[in-house]
């Protein structure tokens, strides 16, 4: 099913002739009946000679409610261009003439309304002639000019039949098995409830499928689908779609949010997009401009941010990222314009190339270009340039954002994985679809800048502390802050190729390995000596590392050679196991005893077993009853 979405000059005749074609009047406002003018979007469908049913979105004419249209023609295969005979072009048609380029909406069919009122010939020709004009240059110049009447009916058959003529050229709405669908109307239906409704994209929507409303992050379950006000089990990609949902109140939705299967899409408040400034546009596009944006049925203010120019003049284009006040759900690939917010005026749209950029750009940055550059050309290498921003994606996510089709991004993955130019972080499996995988990859480029910096970062803490296994894991997650935190995961596949070696919870680099002097291991065997002398009473931690230095002494306990209780009990690991065994063998589990009974046993201070107890309890080796403990 194909959308039709209206455009032209207030008062040419846009809702009459939608009326005349479909017998459904779009103004449903009383406001619209009462000034027989559109305000808001209007909706009707019609069946065409071929038997094809179409949707018609009807949009407003007039300056004031420019935000409006903007919100309706966002979504529709093909234009239908209103020209009024008696007035002919007019500064609305020309801006609409203008969105509809920036929008990429490359069929239409221009309407030459109330051709009834004209009686000379030659007049209607000058028209169409300056019709003809108009459109030249545009995505619409070669679209067909039909004289019609909405009063009187001529023309409407040649009108309906050439609208379907066009869209025999239009492709179908492809199933990429990604619904979304651009929230334009929030209403409630008494029995019902919650109401919402747009035009349907990328994917299929079924009733008891649990959907999410982004942004906002409001989930619902769909209780029943309308398209033109017929009860469908599924709702296919490219059609007016009524979604009845149940969880969620007319209050928590508004327009512009996006319908969605749950997490398939996030809400940005950073857009990379490229920017065509129109021919006529009554100023530059300056960077830290606000303008304000508008995408699918979604607007929102935003500061301008041109990343190779500090303006653009009227007719040119190029890069910018666009900082947006609030977050709006973007796919790369979506069309968008900016409008200047005061006075009111519409500057310029394009395409987005990515919707989810993870950090503010640099200005004039070569790589930055080239990357967004890649992402515009589209194909395989898009799968390389969303991994450039720097971190890792699962699977799954970088096939979606790619817009590329499920199996022709599997097999590009899959070729770039063979070229080493993208890293599964683990093995992808053999047999499941890549689109639904939710393993990390990453570029080639991006895990070696990883690898580099965790080589930077241990070398230098192994000199600075030679007499350490390593740094401590979260210490190394914290000092290598890694853009999208995916320490854990460089961590697991650098261990497993032995990149990297795990020493306990530290990290360190499979060269580094402490070995101590001979001055050093005759200090660590003398205060071993010593503490095997005393028995179970071991040294406070000063002592020992008066006796062998600061680091040595960290050493031993790193190692596990020394067992710190407390500041002042210090044990030999063997001690310590000694100790522990003589509890086992004198009480056995399951008895209770005291920290007195333990005392007269193990022959020790009070000091030494209530630390040792203590100990035993962090292990779990004893629980605590009261004043009692049992061996587990």
């Amino acid at each position: 099913m194909f959308v039709i979405g209206t455009a032209g000059h207030v008062d040419h005749g846009k809702s009459s002739l939608v009326r005349a074609m479909s017998g459904i009047n779009p103004d449903r406002l009383r406001e619209e009946q009462a000034r027989e003018m559109t305000i808001d979007l209007g909706f009707a469908w019609t069946t065409l000679p071929s038997g094809r049913e179409v949707s018609i979105v009807d949009v407003p004419g007039h300056e004031d409610f420019i935000r409006n249209m903007l919100a309706g023609v966002g979504s529709i295969d093909l234009a239908l261009l209103v020209v009024a005979a008696d007035e002919a072009v007019m500064p609305q048609t020309r801006e609409h003439l203008a969105i509809l380029d920036l929008l990429a909406v490359h069929r239409g069919v221009v309407a030459l309304t109330k051709s009834d009122l004209i009686e000379d010939p030659e007049w209607l020709d000058l028209v169409v002639e300056e019709v003809r004009d108009a459109l030249s240059g545009s995505s619409l110049a070669q679209a067909p000019i039909i004289p019609v009447s909405s009063v009187t009916g001529n023309g409407l058959p040649q009108l309906l039949a050439t609208i379907d003529a066009q869209l025999d050229l239009v492709e179908p709405r492809p199933d990429l098995g990604r619904p979304r669908l651009p929230i334009d109307r929030v209403f409630s239906i008494a029995g019902f409830g919650t109401v919402v409704t747009g035009t349907l994209t990328d994917g299929h929507l079924e009733v008891g499928q649990n959907v999410e409303m982004v942004p906002g992050g409001r989930t619902a379950r769909i209780r029943g689908l309308q398209s033109h006000k017929e009860r469908v089990e599924r709702a296919l990609p490219g059609t007016r779609t009524a979604v009845n949902l149940v969880g969620v109140a007319v209050e928590d939705l508004h327009r512009g949010q996006v319908l969605c299967l749950p997490g398939s899409m996030q809400a940005s408040s950073l857009v990379d997009v490229y920017l065509q400034v129109i021919a006529d546009a009554p100023w530059p596009v300056k960077h830290g401009m606000e303008v304000e944006f508008f995408t699918g049925a979604a607007q929102g203010l935003g500061r301008m941010r041109l990343l190779a120019e500090d303006e653009l003049p009227a007719g040119s284009a190029g890069w910018a990222q666009i900082r947006l006040t609030e977050p709006i759900a973007l796919s790369r690939g979506d069309h968008f314009v900016i409008r200047m917010p005061s006075p009111s005026a519409t500057l310029g749209g394009g395409v987005v190339v990515d919707g989810q950029p993870v950090r503010r750009h640099r200005r004039n940055d070569p790589a930055v270009l080239e990357r967004l550059e890649a992402l515009r050309g589209g194909g395989a290498r898009v799968l390389l340039a969303l991994l450039g921003r720097g971190k890792p994606l699962p699977c799954a996510d970088l096939i979606r954002e790619s817009q590329l089709a499920p199996a022709e991004a599997e097999d590009a993955l899959r070729a770039f994985v063979v070229t080493g130019e993208i890293i599964p972080l683990v093995p992808p499996p053999a047999q499941q679809p890549l689109a639904t995988w939710r393993g990390l990859v990453v570029t080639a480029e991006a895990l070696q800048e990883a690898f580099a910096r965790s080589e930077a970062l241990l070398r230098s803490y192994h000199a600075e502390h030679p007499m350490r296994d390593g740094m401590p894991r979260e210490e190394f997650r914290s000092r290598l802050a890694l853009a999208g935190d995916w320490t854990a995961a460089l961590i697991d596949y650098a261990v497993d190729r032995g990149d990297l070696l795990l020493v306990g919870e530290a990290l360190a680099l499979p060269e580094h390995g402490v070995t101590l002097s001979q001055e050093e291991q005759a200090r660590v065997d003398v205060l071993m000596d010593q503490m095997c002398s005393a028995g179970y009473t071991g040294p406070a931690w000063s002592q020992v590392e008066a006796a062998v230095g600061s680091a040595l002494a960290q050493f031993l306990l790193d190692r596990g050679t020394l067992v710190r209780l407390s500041d002042s009990v210090v044990y030999t690991n063997d001690t310590l196991q000694e100790m522990m065994e003589r509890l086992r063998e004198a009480i056995g589990p399951g008895t209770p005893f005291t920290v007195a009974q333990a005392r007269d046993l193990l022959g020790a201070s009070r000091k030494y077993v209530v630390a040792l107890l203590e100990e035993l309890d962090r292990r779990r080796v004893t629980r605590r009853i009261g004043d009692e403990r049992v061996l587990r």
